[in-house]
């Protein structure tokens, strides 16, 4: 989905706020950028989601450097690499968003990898996908970034590409063709966390559930 840049720094501050007064994020906790044909919009670092302004966004270049607002979130090589790698499979891919939701950080204290979560709900399966968790690193660390584009791109040759990672400690990455299917994927995610936890012992959707899913909706299992 294209935007004007003027649309984007107002969808980036709309979705902000609601992330924010639903609890998804919370003090300055995570970040937003959108890809412009001439770079990217990000969220300054250390800015609450709640209380962004349009004009006082980041903006930095192809190259990756700044070219006006306030000082850029450390995070965005990390944004940067999700788009390299995201798009070599999907160009449409416009919106990254970090955030650290409570249910999918408590989970990702106790999961052993290589995925967050098995596939326990058809939307699960549907809108999200596989969610590769990624080893630890530093916030901003260049070496979680690489990590995480090595895992899109080995995704996409499996013909499973992905739309989310969980850094451990720190949450997750989702990103899709805007910051309103960006939520969206985040939202359910965050439930299915929200379920795991509630009940840990649910058992995975057989193979025929998803096969069935794969071939109704086209879910990308």
């Amino acid at each position: 989905m294209n935007f004007t840049e003027t649309q984007a720094r107002e969808e980036i501050c709309r979705v902000g706020r609601s992330l924010f007064e639903r609890g998804y994020v919370h003090a300055t906790a995570g970040n937003i950028s959108v890809r412009l044909d001439d770079g990217f919009l990000i969220t300054p670092t250390d800015a609450c989601l709640g209380w962004l302004e349009p004009a006082r966004l980041a903006k930095v270049g192809l190259d990756g450097e700044q070219v006006s607002g306030d000082r850029a979130s450390k995070t965005l090589a990390l944004h940067r690499r999700i788009y390299e790698a995201a798009c070599e499979s999907d160009a449409s891919t416009r919106c990254v968003i970090h955030t650290h939701s409570t249910h999918l950080v408590a989970l990702s204290l106790q999961a052993a990898g290589p995925e967050l979560l098995p596939p326990i709900t058809p939307y699960f399966v549907m809108k999200v996908g596989h969610v590769p968790l990624v080893d630890y690193h530093r916030p901003g660390s260049p070496v979680g970034a690489d990590e995480v584009a090595a895992l899109i791109r080995q995704y996409a040759v499996r013909g499973t590409p992905i739309r989310a990672v969980v850094l451990p400690r720190l949450g997750p990455n989702v990103w899709h063709d805007s910051p309103a299917t960006a939520m969206a994927t985040l939202e359910e995610l965050e439930e299915t966390a929200r379920l795991m936890l509630l009940a840990p012992n649910t058992p995975a959707l057989p193979d025929t559930a998803i096969d069935e899913l794969r071939s109704t909706f086209g879910a990308r299992w």
